[in-house]
């Protein structure tokens, strides 16, 4: 970790949006304002991370380009091993592969498998065989592949990340990844336990800890946002993430809050907004409005709020638990000019 410099990421369309053309200039402009990186997190009706990441390969020079994140078992592995060597290529090895575990029941409804540890740990294994040439015969917790292969191995394959909340899953991250991406509305203290639960993993199979990225995302909802927008970036986000038991149980056990108000959240049937075609500025409304049920200081000492001045102390909060870079979300690099300039004065 880089003590004094705040290594600042960010994502680029946030939530449900129907055209990508704004995001691919939100890149370049990251990458003139001085970002590490540009995250992406998939949504398959706009944002197909192959799709995406191949033209962010092509308005960019040097960023780094992060799909944070896809899914286990939503892409063959070979087709997956593909993708990735195709667009370490694109980007002249500035690409990451991230993986989120998602919300099993929304999977299940797709008919798509949803993995356990072993299964994830195992899918990271079979793309890192075939990345080096190998043919893969498997039968297991990831699936039955009879006989893989790739055409040509891959000299410089993507660095896999996890993006974890629970304890289980962090320690899988520290034992077969190459780095995490924390969840939003993790305290500071949260991100510490989690830090140290990743690096200790890793040191017990073997590695070295300090080889892993972590990652800590922080929602940033500066005050110079009108009210509308930080409802959106801020209140919405949460209540988006609380409303699913399986997400909100980890993260409330983490910080160490009551999970009683994020249980209420969760018993709502706000969750049907998911995959709604509903607009999204209604369902964005109804979002924030559902976050009346979670108390203010979740929303405050979860994410960095206030001034840029104020912003850039939390996010070096953050940096001091033990995050090697920030992913600044909900915002985009638009609105991130000031918070960098204030960040990384000497």
């Amino acid at each position: 970790m880089t003590a004094d410099r705040l290594l600042l990421n960010s994502y680029i369309l946030p939530g449900r949006l129907a055209d990508v053309h704004e995001g691919l200039q939100h890149a370049v402009e990251g990458e003139r304002i001085g970002l590490s990186g540009i995250f992406v997190s998939e949504r398959w009706e706009t944002k197909e991370i192959a799709s995406v990441m191949g033209a962010l390969s092509q308005v960019t020079d040097h960023v780094g380009l992060l799909a944070g994140a896809t899914h286990f078992g939503t892409r063959h592995p070979v087709v997956l091993a593909g993708m990735g060597a195709t667009l370490q290529t694109l980007t002249k090895g500035r690409f990451q592969l991230g993986f989120a575990r998602g919300v099993a029941s929304h999977f299940r409804a797709f008919g798509i498998p949803a993995l356990g540890l072993d299964g994830m740990r195992d899918y990271a294994s079979l793309l890192r065989r075939l990345w080096a040439g190998e043919t893969v015969e498997y039968r297991g917790p990831a699936g039955i592949y009879p006989e893989m292969k790739l055409g040509n191995p891959c000299p410089d394959p993507p660095p896999m990340i996890l993006a974890c909340v629970g304890e289980k899953t962090l320690q899988l991250a520290g034992a077969h990844f190459d780095g995490v991406i924390l969840h939003p509305f993790l305290t500071a203290e949260a991100v510490a336990r989690s830090t140290k639960i990743v690096r200790q993993a890793a040191e017990e199979a073997g590695r070295n800890p300090s080889d892993l990225r972590v990652y800590a995302s922080v929602v940033v909802a500066p005050d110079t946002l009108s009210e509308t927008q930080r409802k959106d970036v801020l209140d919405a986000r949460a209540a988006s993430y609380f409303m699913h038991a399986e997400v909100g149980r980890p993260l409330v056990t983490m910080n160490g809050w009551d999970p009683a108000p994020m249980e209420r959240l969760a018993a709502t049937d706000l969750n049907r907004f998911e995959y709604s075609s509903g607009k999204r500025d209604d369902v964005r409304a109804q979002l924030a409005a559902g976050s009346a049920l979670l108390p203010r200081h979740w929303l405050e000492t979860g994410a960095a709020v206030g001034t840029t001045e104020e912003c850039v102390v939390r996010l070096r909060e953050y940096q001091y638990a033990g995050a090697d870079e920030i992913l600044m979300v909900g915002t985009t690099p638009n609105h991130h000019g000031d918070l960098l300039k204030v960040a990384n004065q000497r």
